[in-house]
């Protein structure tokens, strides 16, 4: 009996990891291609082809957006949704967030271990954001976003500099460290385990 448990836990490890990535791509594909209602457009559903359309039109934008034109109507809709209460909340997070990640000035790239001081006696990793927050009073001091495991959030607080230790890694390994509970990244092989 103990050795068809033993089995079973080892399918599990194998099958729900593999699973649950599957049906994630399955679901994201599947949303991203309705976004674009296409069958309408050609009578016939084509899987992929709201997608296919989605990435040339975003990829003629973004050539097109070298032109003067582009560039002008670009900074008047920034403009505009950051005029807007609401709007400018949501559009200026996305596009921040955005930027963090993919823009030419990448947020992420700076991981940082930080003591929680003698009592504590731990060490949190997360990333700097924001080299100068003298805007907030806290010259001197630096903020750091620590990524949550297994989740999309995190937290930002905010430390002085001289309890940050910089981390000589790759920052997406980091990343992936955290955001994994400690179990993966960092060059982990799970097959020495």
């Amino acid at each position: 009996m103990k050795l068809i448990l033993r089995s079973f836990f080892r399918g599990l490890l194998f099958v729900v990891p593999v699973a649950a990535t599957i049906a994630a791509l399955v679901w994201v594909f599947n949303k991203l291609d309705s976004l674009i209602d296409v069958d309408h457009l050609f009578g016939v559903h084509i899987p992929g082809l709201g997608i296919a359309l989605m990435v040339v039109v975003i990829t003629i934008i973004g050539a097109v957006g070298s032109s003067f034109l582009a560039r002008w109507l670009v900074k008047l809709v920034d403009r505009l949704f950051q005029k807007v209460p609401l709007v400018k909340l949501i559009y200026g997070a996305i596009k921040d967030l955005l930027e963090a990640f993919v823009g030419d000035k990448k947020k992420f790239d700076t991981p940082v271990l930080v003591s929680l001081g003698e009592q504590v006696g731990g060490e949190v990793l997360g990333f700097i954001t924001r080299q100068d927050l003298e805007w907030l009073g806290r010259d001197g001091s630096v903020a750091v976003y620590f990524p949550q495991s297994y989740n999309f959030a995190g937290n930002v607080v905010l430390f002085p500099k001289g309890r940050l230790t910089p981390v000589e890694a790759d920052p997406s390994e980091v990343m992936q460290f955290i955001v994994s509970g400690g179990v993966s990244g960092g060059g982990v092989n799970p097959e020495a385990d």
